[in-house]
């Protein structure tokens, strides 16, 4: 479930990343919303999936209350997915 967890939190990083810095920038530089369209549909399900898979894992593996709030608050910091994974999940992976 956290390799699962992982992936999700790697593609939602990314499409938070392209969707802040690239296609809203272009959306009101370039007066072009077509970037927008094409990634906020995407980022928004793996946001999604990627508080309900939080939740999911903090129920299974008993995350204390602060590494529930950083992880889920890491969502809507940019690059906040990339720290959490590496503070969190990559000595995890190492103990299995």
């Amino acid at each position: 479930m956290i390799k699962t967890f992982r992936v999700i939190s790697y593609l939602e990083g990314i499409s938070y990343i392209l969707l802040l810095f690239i296609a809203v920038p272009i959306k009101y530089y370039a007066n072009d919303p077509s970037f927008v369209k094409l990634l906020g549909m995407p980022h928004g399900l793996l946001f999604v999936a990627y508080v309900i898979l939080s939740l999911v894992n903090s129920k299974k593996y008993n995350w204390s209350f602060i590494k529930t709030v950083v992880v889920l608050i890491s969502s809507i910091i940019p690059f906040g997915t990339f720290y959490v994974d590496y503070k969190y999940f990559k000595t995890d992976l190492r103990r299995n």
